[in-house]
């Protein structure tokens, strides 16, 4: 069994696409998918430069991210599987406006407490959430963000990489193909960048 360690940020539709290709991957390949949170606003706490449509687009970004760190918390790490879908579905699929009301119908959806959402308002959890953060990003670079994934193999050696950034998501065994290369080409010692230009905005499926 590989272990596979994703870290997101709820709102980013990268990661969102990133995550159900994981799942996808699950049901093809020998893995298990385990969620963690990151926070984008942390990523750019204090940041200069950042073009102001950017400022904007994370202005509601630590909210819901701090009410996951809240729910892992009290529940522990599994519930944010099922708490990221009920929240990612309403972001990314439903467009409902980030706020308590999508925060407290994503956690009665999975059976937790609404008041949970409370947390998106304090900053209660705010060091745990840096401690997830750190841990997700540190092995993968600072100048990265989500998704963030690491990949435990059964020898236990870890594969730590940013990505991949895709649209659409892929599914059954071509989820399962992509997997491959992208462990072909991330093992690959000395191996740190293949890229080209994105041409649209992510298709989330």
């Amino acid at each position: 069994m590989t272990v596979v360690d994703m870290w997101f940020d709820p709102k980013c539709p990268w990661a969102w696409n990133a995550s159900r290709w994981l799942l996808e991957v699950e049901r093809v390949r020998d893995v298990e998918v385990r969620f963690h949170v990151m926070s984008l606003w942390l990523l750019n706490e204090g940041g200069d430069g950042l073009p102001e449509w950017y400022r904007r687009w994370l202005a509601d970004t630590l909210g819901p991210v701090r009410v996951l760190a809240a729910a892992e918390r009290e529940h522990g790490t599994p519930v944010l599987r099922d708490l990221y879908t009920a929240m990612g579905e309403r972001i990314h699929h439903r467009k409902e406006p980030i706020g308590r009301d999508l925060c407290a119908g994503a956690l009665a959806e999975v059976g937790l407490a609404a008041d949970l959402a409370d947390a998106a308002e304090v900053a209660d959890h705010d060091e745990a959430l840096r401690t997830s953060h750190r841990a997700g990003l540190d092995p993968v670079g600072e100048d990265l963000g989500t998704p963030a994934i690491h990949v435990t193999g059964p020898d236990g050696a870890v594969n730590a990489f940013f990505g991949p950034v895709v649209s659409p998501v892929p599914r059954a065994e071509a989820a399962g193909a992509l997997w491959d290369g992208v462990l072909a080409v991330s093992g690959t010692p000395g191996f740190f960048e293949l890229k080209r230009g994105r041409t649209g905005s992510p298709r989330v499926d």
